[in-house]
């Protein structure tokens, strides 16, 4: 038997369980990527014939991998949602923007310079990969398939599923300035870089993102309803690959234009849904692109899984297992009800609001984007330590929770959940 045989073997076998687990964990204390990583962590400590996974040395093979995963994500979630775009309407997606991201950022980069004891630029890359949120790794707290009624969403799974829709473009201004951080100051402190960065990385290349975003899903959004042309008229063919065909088409131009394609990915999106809300062709995207989505998710943290399994947390201190468990039960949590305080949303909804800011495979691509830009002042293996013991703590402890958590929110409210 060979690596390729193995390989083989396990994709296949992973493919099928990514069909099937959604509906039989649904409910339930566990989760589909709480079933993968904690599958790859077993499959290799088993003495078979597998690939050697290390993304300290295949940086970027790592990078490209999450990279994809992140932006099908981002288009899913986009896809999703059926709130029109308006400040009172996403009033909460704007306070976790706004108020809960810069907080957490802010806290945990604090928190590395103090507990860890890590230079300023190393302190504020593990803040900043640490930053963006990732629902797709507990689909009970994100909203179902796209419908025509704005008010089919509740608060929570809404406000959440847009905030990592959002805050997976907006943790890339914080990655850019972590490089210049280290590149101007090295281990030190210096504030040279600050008006550069707010000029360039922080209000053009948003800017540059959220205008591509909107102009490509308007004219997408034109062409899959509004054509005269039946042939050109994309929603009467019912192809959901063409998904895909918006989602790296928004991505690759944005880049190309030195926008954050991240951003650009999730407004598109949008940008299609405001096109035209009620016709069934979203369903048809929204359905092929989870199909994709789950089954990048579930071989990327099975190699997370493997990287485990293969000491890829050797290099973990206490202090940085400290500091990843404090982002998780203390920072997150309390920077999110601080950013939602004044909100309409109900003291129990906006604790599990703030709470289920679950990190993920964001993280690991700013982490493997971040240490190809410059080196910092900090090993690269323990970066990943820390990261990826933060990522498997948080797969673990809103795997286990968020589905009899939401559960019962939603008794609470005496509201059915959605149909997994």
């Amino acid at each position: 038997m060979t690596i390729g045989d193995a390989v083989f073997a396990w994709l296949g076998a992973g493919a099928l369980l990514a069909a099937v687990l959604p509906r039989v964990v649904a409910g339930r204390p566990l989760s589909l990527p709480l079933v993968f990583l904690g599958g790859g962590i077993g499959v290799y400590l088993l003495p078979l014939p597998l690939p050697v996974i290390d993304p300290v040395d295949d940086r970027l093979m790592a990078e490209h991998i999450t990279e994809i995963c992140v932006i099908i994500a981002l288009m899913g979630a986009g896809l999703a949602l059926n709130r029109p775009v308006g400040w009172r309407r996403w009033a909460a997606t704007w306070r976790l923007l706004g108020v809960t991201m810069p907080l957490t950022v802010a806290l945990t980069a604090l928190t590395a310079w103090w507990l860890l004891d890590w230079p300023p630029a190393a302190a504020l890359l593990l803040a900043a990969v640490l930053a963006p949120t990732d629902p797709v790794l507990a689909s009970e707290v994100r909203v179902g398939e796209p419908s025509e009624d704005e008010h089919d969403e509740d608060d929570v799974r809404f406000s959440l599923t847009s905030e990592a829709g959002l805050n997976d473009g907006l943790a890339f201004p914080l990655t850019y300035a972590a490089v210049a951080l280290v590149a101007a100051a090295g281990g030190g402190w210096s504030a040279d870089w600050v008006g550069g960065w707010a000029l360039k990385d922080l209000v053009f290349k948003s800017g540059i993102g959220l205008l591509s975003g909107w102009l490509i899903g308007r004219l997408l959004g034109w062409l899959f309803f509004q054509t005269r042309s039946k042939a050109l008229r994309l929603s009467e063919h019912r192809e959901g690959f063409v998904a895909l065909a918006a989602t790296f088409l928004a991505y690759g131009v944005t880049e190309l234009l030195h926008g954050y394609g991240f951003l650009a990915v999730f407004v598109t999106a949008c940008s299609i849904r405001a096109e035209e809300r009620a016709h069934g062709f979203h369903n048809v995207l929204h359905d092929f692109v989870e199909q994709v989505e789950r089954l990048f998710t579930a071989v990327l943290l099975f190699l997370v899984g493997g990287f485990i399994a293969l000491g890829g947390l050797d290099s973990l201190t206490w202090q940085g297992m400290v500091a990843g468990l404090l982002l998780l039960f203390v920072i997150r949590p309390l920077s999110g009800w601080v950013g939602l305080l004044g909100s309409r949303m109900r003291p129990s909804e906006r604790w599990v609001t703030a709470v289920y800011g679950i990190r993920g495979i964001g993280s690991l691509y700013y982490l493997a984007y971040a240490l190809g830009q410059h080196r910092f002042p900090v090993p690269a293996r323990e970066l990943w330590a820390v990261v990826t013991f933060t990522v498997l703590a948080s797969v673990v402890l809103h795997g286990v929770t968020a589905g009899p958590v939401v559960k019962r929110l939603d008794r609470l409210r005496g509201t059915p959940p959605p149909s997994p």
